[in-house]
């Protein structure tokens, strides 16, 4: 008996801790180290607030511009930008092990075989990761050891082609890549070539039967995300401020649809970044640089055309990345000019985030990646 009492004291006495720690959601943020930033940061969001606060810096890592998570939490992957002088090749795909405290511990590197890495991916059965290179206009393929570790590249693809826009589109540029949650297929958006490149994964990185989708001349896709039904993937472009909504029809790709990103009577420059789904489909986003905005649509249910609800601003500039937590219910950006996270509770009724008036500053941030 007086074992069960003690043990029911110490509940009541954890019961605060516990309730505490429910009503935190931590996550990672990946910087550019050219100014003030020192690396990689983890934060935490207390739900209840909005308020953002620093629980631990990771030092030594030069711009580690995006982040992944793989599907089982363990590793951390990440592309670093180093510079010529430290990787003549451009940068770096780093493989991190994650401690039950949410600190990294260094596994491995491998080269981006290609300068300029800026996207990073996991597939479903944690099994690989892929990367994106901008400069280089590449796509690699990593296989993952059962310790996390990455293997050197096993498949390097060096895209072709250029676009219409002289000063952003005269040679490839690879800016994110993507396996497919539903099939074995590796999707990549290159902006310079104005394509969605499709893939197969067959322990490497083969050309599909069809081996691109054609958008617009000039889009510059940059982005994209997989509606959770399947069979349509959204675009984002970043040169004309459109998002391509792509459906797969009798076993090709096509676009059937292009909509604006920003208000009919926006007269300035706007560059487009960003874009997430919600987990029920029904809404789309993504963030305007110039602008300072996130876009938001409302989803059809039927045949997946996007209408939009107009634009909330992101209060801050340049908002390169933003997240939305795994419960749907926050949206966090990050504003690299303005050197801010600015935190916005969503409506589950209407699909539009709503501005807390919650700002925490932190150096040059552009990916967020919730734990």
């Amino acid at each position: 008996m007086k074992r069960q009492v003690f043990v029911l004291i110490l509940l009541y006495l954890a019961a605060p801790v516990l309730s505490q720690e429910k009503n935190f959601q931590k996550f990672y943020v990946g910087t550019f180290t050219s100014g003030n930033s020192e690396g990689i940061y983890l934060c935490s969001l207390n739900t209840d607030t909005g308020e953002i606060s620093l629980k631990r810096t990771f030092k030594g890592i030069d711009n580690p511009s995006f982040l992944k998570l793989s599907p089982d939490r363990k590793y951390l992957y990440v592309v670093s930008r180093a510079t010529p002088v430290v990787e003549k090749e451009g940068g770096f795909v780093i493989a991190y092990k994650l401690k039950g405290n949410g600190d990294l511990q260094f596994l491995n590197k491998q080269v981006s075989n290609g300068s300029g890495p800026c996207h990073v991916d996991v597939s479903g059965d944690g099994k690989y990761v892929a990367i994106a290179t901008y400069g280089g206009g590449t796509t690699s393929l990593y296989s993952i050891q059962k310790d996390g570790r990455l293997n050197k590249a096993k498949s390097i693809i060096i895209n072709e082609g250029s676009g219409p826009n002289e000063a952003r589109q005269n040679e490839p540029h690879a800016h994110s890549i993507k396996f497919s949650p539903f099939d074995n297929m590796v999707f990549s958006a290159d902006l310079g070539t104005d394509q969605l490149n499709i893939y197969k994964l067959e322990n490497s990185l083969i050309t599909a039967d069809q081996p691109f989708v054609k958008l617009e001349g000039g889009a510059g896709p940059r982005h994209f995300e997989f509606h959770p039904d399947g069979e349509v993937i959204y675009v984002i472009n970043e040169l004309n401020s459109t998002v391509s909504a792509i459906i797969k029809q009798t076993d090709k790709w096509e676009v059937f649809q292009n909509i604006s990103t920003l208000p009919e009577n926006f007269e300035g420059e706007s560059y487009c970044a960003d874009i997430h789904i919600s987990s029920n489909g029904k809404y789309l986003y993504g963030s305007n640089r110039g602008h300072n905005s996130i876009a938001v649509f409302k989803v059809n249910s039927e045949n997946k055309t996007l209408t939009s609800l107009g634009t909330v601003s992101v209060e801050g500039d340049w908002p390169r990345n933003f997240g939305i937590t795994p419960d749907g219910n926050w949206m966090l950006v990050a504003n690299q000019n303005s050197n801010d996270i600015t935190a916005f509770k969503i409506d589950r009724d209407t699909g539009m985030p709503e501005f807390t008036g919650k700002k925490f500053d932190l150096p040059s941030p552009v990916c967020i990646e919730f734990l």
